[in-house]
């Protein structure tokens, strides 16, 4: 895969667009495919097979305003695309991610994932499914919903 710099570029390549998982976190990607994640937590939600992958954006603060999207398996992650959002809804996905000192990885809110998709002529970005994904709370604690794709990030 070549990698990509803007979204006229990752736009033309439909094939990667309609792949992109927009539930996948970066917490959510550790759990569920390297063995050190918090495997008590995940459920049913893990890798099976050496093939599976998640194709997701996630925020580096240290790349603001743009967003990188990755391609991980279990043996490795890859970067497909470093693309230019919009600054406002970038600074308000680290700040809903809950912005700590030593954290420079962090989800996608749900403002900035239905901008990107809609930027890329994508799938619709559902607000909540109604259940949350953290699968630690089930019910988004607030002391669960910080990093996580739970309805507090969904705003």
């Amino acid at each position: 895969m070549s990698f990509m710099t803007s979204l006229s570029e990752l736009k033309a390549r439909r094939d990667i667009v309609h792949r992109i998982d927009w539930t996948m976190t970066p917490e959510k990607a550790v759990d569920m495919y390297l063995e050190w994640g918090a495997g008590w937590c995940r459920g049913n939600d893990f890798v099976s097979s050496a093939r599976d992958e998640s194709i997701y954006f996630v925020i580096y603060d240290w790349e603001i305003p743009h967003v990188t999207l990755l391609r991980r398996t279990s043996g490795q992650v890859e970067e497909i695309a470093k693309i230019p959002a919009d600054r406002r809804l970038v600074e308000r996905s680290i700040e809903q991610g809950g912005k700590r000192p030593g954290v420079g990885v962090y989800p996608l809110s749900y403002g900035l994932k239905k901008w990107l998709s809609e930027a890329l002529d994508g799938p619709p970005v559902e607000r909540y499914s109604g259940l949350c994904t953290c699968r630690v709370c089930r019910n988004c604690k607030p002391e669960y919903r910080r990093g996580y794709n739970c309805a507090a990030l969904a705003g």
